[in-house]
């Protein structure tokens, strides 16, 4: 039963080499870059992972497929560069793969935030269909993006740890980016911007996290995360608002 790991990627040349080692367990790696400036290509060949560059444009579904495409297992796993399986999780995936019913499973992610792992809010609910087998669906979604697999799903016990961002300053330059991709996939899905969603969807958002999800159980970080979502939410959905009067 052939599993191949999939990874995309830029600019992580300080992480790739250990992730890709963290996924010896799979029969192969495949990395997909997206041309990199650092070197991460070099490393991750060093580290015996396919290599294939491939530019994102801003749209992850289709990065994702293009990967799928060119990795050759029966089962795929699908690891971001700032995440790692645990030694308990690859035995529970190195068992899932062997059975016959099955077509994807689900994954818990154990967020990272500042060094705290977020156990409330959205943060600490996180359910990924991340394991599948090639032919059972295909990626959907420019940004936000999901594994749309056909057929039984189920659901493994162990986490994929997840720690994505090293400092508060590059958190919120990751919030600026991706609202703005978010915002872009937003208007291709038609969906429309209004002085009522700018001002009250942060809000609840900010609410949802800290309140109704008990972000407030992980303390400052919780209350720090929630606003934070709660700008990008903001930024979202006023940077379609902005792409909306170009078009007038």
């Amino acid at each position: 039963m052939k599993l191949s790991a999939a990874i995309l990627t830029k600019n992580s040349k300080g992480i790739i080499g250990a992730l890709i080692d963290n996924l010896s367990f799979c029969d192969e790696v495949v990395v997909v870059d997206d041309f990199s400036e650092d070197g991460t290509d070099i490393v991750a060949r060093q580290h015996d992972a396919k290599v294939l560059k491939r530019q994102l444009n801003g749209n992850f579904a289709k990065q994702r497929n293009y990967a799928l495409d060119n990795c050759s297992g029966e089962w795929i796993l699908f690891v971001d560069s700032d995440e790692n399986v645990s030694e308990d999780l690859k035995k529970e995936i190195l068992t899932a793969v062997k059975s016959n019913t099955i077509s994807g499973y689900q994954i818990k992610r154990s967020n990272q935030f500042l060094g705290k792992t977020l156990k409330y809010g959205e943060a600490g609910t996180v359910k990924l269909i991340r394991l599948a087998r090639k032919n059972s669906g295909k990626w959907e979604r420019n940004v936000h993006e999901y594994w749309n697999v056909k057929g039984k799903i189920g659901k493994l016990k162990e986490c994929l740890n997840h720690n994505p961002y090293q400092s508060l300053g590059e958190f919120i330059e990751k919030i600026n980016t991706y609202s703005s991709m978010h915002a872009k996939a937003n208007f291709k899905e038609g969906k429309k911007s209004s002085i009522l969603k700018i001002a009250f969807y942060p809000g609840m958002k900010f609410l949802s996290n800290y309140i109704f999800k008990k972000g407030f159980l992980d303390g400052i970080h919780g209350f720090v995360f929630a606003l934070l979502m709660s700008i990008h939410s903001f930024l979202a959905w006023s940077k379609l608002w902005i792409m909306q009067t170009k078009i007038k």
